[in-house]
């Protein structure tokens, strides 16, 4: 298949840079993307003018109305999106991304990196689930067509995340001319956890991302486990001895040369966020949370309610530790901070419920009428986080397991930047305990009693430690930002 496009550098990902609302009057009102992917694309310089474009689907009725205005499904050409940002949108039909992104995606490949499942129920892979990887591979096709029409001879295409594992083989078919990049933004599981999947998905998973000439991803314990599964699964060949030259060769599966493997870490748009962090309308919500936590130590935790972050032991353990150390009572407040997250799904929509509870339990055992020991909001809100990050004494970051997990990063950042002095209890499952650990309180995130404990010490560390602490992990959040780490991606293909 020959392509008819002339961009030399493609990304591709579930989610785009910009989602569209329809108004009643049938306005359209775009806003823009946000995340690391979103600004390392950004600031990448186009190679000789507008040859960039950014493949993504329609995920909203505004996004899919967006495609109908457009030609083609470029938005750039309806005066949707800058000229300079070019953007493709896929209109894949609706129950077809359903089941691709609810049924697949989420609910079975994220279970599987995260290691999430409840094995004596779940998973159970029946007729239903052989519908949901139909649409799924369906899902993927359409990525790699998009792309295969979109690109220019020998142009490099970027691929994004376990939504679109399948689309490099896919489009290496189509376009063997390409070179193919694919990067995995969530934790690799081992062999033995990876094989809870039937044999020919597991196999197809590899194999579609062994389509690529180079696999990128957020740590080097994650690409080794992607390796030992590859050598486990079908007795593919790795070379693991130096993690600047791994690469894996399986002949079945590959393109006639050995798949390289390189390691990127994602840091913080240090820059970006300071800066946000200075604006009124986190001035606002400083001052009204500062009057509510009054002259205490405060403890912060911003994260959506996925099954992953491991709120409801972090609340716990916050219990436990006004329990064991009762001389922080009155001393210290929690603000937690847990936006809701995948609410389409019943797992999530239960654990949500289940992190009210649990705090609800402890403002009613604890709470005094001059204390209030725990603040819960479970409505996203990026400036009030942002002003939460500008209060914290301690940032408490226990996932069960987590590719990278940036706000690890970012709550030091702006506390050092804004006069403040953090400490950070970091789970030992998160990728982020690579850069961070050195200066961490770390922990197992399934010991509620050593988090419990971690805190304490966190709490009652000297400011001058803390501080210094605090601007070590700023600088280390800080090394790998977004910019770099796109950058860096092109330069491997």
């Amino acid at each position: 298949m020959l392509g008819t496009g002339k961009a030399s550098v493609l990304v591709a990902s579930n989610r785009g840079p910009v989602s569209f609302t329809l108004a009643d009057d049938g306005g359209l009102t775009a806003k823009r993307g946000g995340g690391g992917l979103v600004s390392g694309l950004s600031s990448v310089a186009a190679e000789g003018g507008g040859d960039r474009v950014w493949v993504c689907a329609a995920l909203s009725g505004g996004d899919r109305e967006a495609v109908h205005r457009s030609p083609g499904g470029r938005l750039d050409r309806a005066g949707l999106v800058d000229s300079s940002m070019p953007v493709r949108m896929l209109d894949i039909e609706a129950e077809t991304l359903h089941r691709a992104y609810n049924g697949v995606a989420n609910s079975t490949l994220w279970f599987v990196q995260h290691m999430l499942y409840a094995t004596p129920f779940t998973p159970a892979f029946g007729q239903a689930f052989a519908l949901e990887w139909e649409s799924y591979k369906t899902y993927n096709q359409a990525f790699a067509e998009a792309l295969a029409q979109e690109a220019a001879p020998d142009a490099r295409v970027i691929v994004q995340d376990y939504h679109l594992a399948l689309v490099p083989k896919m489009l290496r078919d189509l376009r063997p001319d390409l070179r193919i990049g694919h990067f995995s933004h969530t934790p690799w599981a081992p062999p033995d956890y990876f094989r809870i999947l039937p044999d020919e998905i597991a196999d197809a998973l590899l194999e579609g991302m062994l389509g690529a000439d180079y696999l990128g991803f957020l740590t080097e314990r994650w690409a080794r486990s992607f390796m030992d599964c590859c050598v486990r699964q079908f007795g593919a060949l790795a070379d693991r001895r130096d993690p600047a030259r791994m690469s894996v060769s399986a002949g079945r599966a590959g393109h006639g040369t050995p798949t390289r493997i390189g390691v990127h870490g994602l840091g913080v748009d240090a820059g970006f966020i300071v800066e946000r962090a200075d604006q009124t309308d986190v001035h606002d919500r400083l001052a009204s949370l500062r009057e509510a936590v009054g002259d205490r130590q405060v403890i912060v935790r911003v994260d959506r309610t996925e099954l992953s972050k491991n709120i409801v032991r972090g609340l716990e353990a916050y219990s436990d530790l006004l329990h064991r150390y009762p001389e922080w009572r009155g001393r210290v407040v929690h603000i937690a901070f847990a936006y809701p997250s995948r609410y389409d799904l019943p797992e999530y929509r239960e654990y949500t419920a289940a992190v009210t509870r649990t705090a609800k339990k402890i403002s009613e055992e604890f709470g005094t009428p001059d204390w209030q020991p725990l603040i819960l909001h479970v409505e996203d809100d990026f400036a009030r986080s942002l002003a939460a990050y500008r209060l914290a004494d301690v940032a408490l970051v226990n996932p069960i397991r987590d590719g990278m997990n940036l706000v690890a990063k970012e709550i030091p950042i702006v506390a050092s930047a804004t006069g403040g002095a953090c400490g950070l209890v970091l789970s030992r499952e998160a990728g982020a305990v690579a850069e961070l650990g050195p200066d961490s309180f770390v922990v197992n995130p399934y010991d509620v009693t050593g988090t419990a404990d971690a805190l304490h010490a966190a709490l009652s560390m000297d400011r001058g430690e803390r501080l210094d602490k605090c601007e070590r992990l700023a600088a280390a959040g800080a090394a790998l930002p977004p910019q770099k780490w796109f950058a860096d991606q092109l330069a491997a293909l």
